[in-house]
């Protein structure tokens, strides 16, 4: 969430970076109001308390002389009862007021280009060899189906659309596709978790998850628990109510888990196969890191996703979204989108966001900032998240681009090792 301090220091200058996000700034207008009442209350309330505590010591000497309290006590009475109901009021405006920054998004970096819309997103660039086939490709559900590693038709059977059946060569492929990305995130620094996948509502208000997004969760209401639509949420976790070591930041993990998403908004988009699904397998990559080291641990961060999808030899572009396209978290985001030749357009494989404090805040993630003179200040981490990567619209890809004319696929070099065979 949002520090009141910059909407109380700074509200038009929030309001200006909200619109930029297409948010409506009024929200800000009603925190600034409301914490102006808020402070006020404190103020007022604090004033009562400490006259209320000096009258009490001098109720004390006055029984010690044996003199009448008896209206000192009388006026203490009222005094008390009128900041029972202040604090009340207190605590509702407290409510409030959090309840409405549970709403407003991370502020856009200065650096992230403007726009209106996912049509004014910037490409960054564009790399692997785009291959030219002399067949009509297949698409990734005829290629399952005709080579028998996919079936959609049980999987819905089972669970309903949105649902994939993996098979013999095909299952191994999805599991030599994570084992492969899990290995080379661990080369790259990060250290493997293996997380909780059914989480706390604790866990998710920290990943700021709920309650903006709860309609796309599958939530468990018996419990009070959720399938997580993303290991960041339990990554992020792991250090909920913890201050960290200066001295061991940053801190990298990487973790495979299912994700779960009701993908509620998404009637009338592209839902056939892989391209959108209610449960799928990912390779999350979670940085926790001092405040002036994100951005740049956000670029590396993003070198390793796109170290992935290179030594797989796909053809990718890295966009880097604009202002109303960021996600909701996030300050600065890029995209990588994977090219899929049977439907002739870009898919999103991955993307790397950097949250700078917005999480940390309401996880109450800190670390101990090093001052001179052995002294140190309690400040907010900065947390960054990817996909590093998510396999279904990566599987999409590459069972196309390896596709050859008998309808065969040949699987990349790397992956053959990790599969135990070259082609299906």
């Amino acid at each position: 969430m949002l520090d009141i301090k910059i909407i109380r220091e700074d509200p038009e200058n929030v309001k200006k970076k909200l619109s930029l996000r297409n948010e409506n700034p009024e929200t800000i207008e009603k925190l600034y109001e409301l914490d102006k009442s808020r402070l006020q209350l404190i103020h007022t309330t604090e004033t009562l308390k400490e006259n209320r505590n000096k009258v009490s010591d001098e109720i004390a000497v006055m029984k010690k002389n044996r003199e009448n309290t008896d209206e000192k006590i009388s006026e203490m009475k009222l005094v008390s009862e009128k900041i029972k109901t202040l604090d009340e009021e207190l605590r509702r405006l407290d409510k409030e007021t959090d309840d409405l920054l549970r709403y407003i998004p991370n502020l856009p970096d200065d650096s992230v280009p403007h726009g209106k819309s996912e049509k004014d997103n910037v490409q960054v660039r564009i790399s692997g060899d785009k291959k030219i086939f002399d067949f009509k490709v297949k698409d990734h559900l005829q290629l399952g189906k005709d080579l028998d590693i996919l079936d959609f038709e049980r999987g819905a059977k089972i669970s309903g659309s949105g649902f994939a059946l993996y098979k013999g060569k095909g299952a191994k492929l999805e599991r030599a596709l994570i084992n492969f990305m899990l290995d080379e995130q661990g080369k790259n620094g990060y250290r493997e978790v293996m997380t909780p996948v059914i989480v706390k509502r604790e866990s998710m208000e920290a990943a700021e998850k709920v309650p903006k997004f709860e309609e796309d969760m599958y939530y468990m209401e018996k419990d009070d628990m959720f399938a997580i639509p993303t290991a960041e949420v339990s990554i992020l976790n792991i250090h909920r109510d913890e201050i960290l070591v200066n001295e061991e930041l940053p801190i990298k993990y990487c973790g495979f888990t299912n994700c779960f998403r009701r993908e509620a908004g998404s009637y009338g988009k592209d839902t056939k196969g892989f391209l959108r699904v209610h449960q799928f397998n990912k390779v999350e990559l979670i940085t926790f890191c001092k405040p002036e080291e994100s951005y740049a641990e956000m670029e590396k961060m993003l070198s390793h996703a796109c170290g992935i999808i290179d030594k797989l030899g796909l053809h990718y572009r890295v966009i880097e979204l604009c202002t109303a396209d960021i996600g909701f978290a996030a300050s600065k985001c890029y995209d990588i989108e994977v090219w899929s030749y049977a439907e002739n357009k870009w898919l999103e494989a991955s993307s790397v966001s950097n949250c700078t404090d917005y999480q940390s805040r309401r996880a109450m993630i800190r670390y101990k900032k090093p001052l001179e003179n052995n002294k140190s200040k309690t400040e907010l981490v900065h947390i960054l998240n990817g996909s590093g990567l998510a396999t279904s619209r990566l599987m999409v890809a590459l069972l196309e681009s390896c596709q050859t004319k008998d309808g065969n696929i040949i699987l990349p070099e790397v992956l053959r090792g990790y599969a135990g065979f070259d082609s299906i």
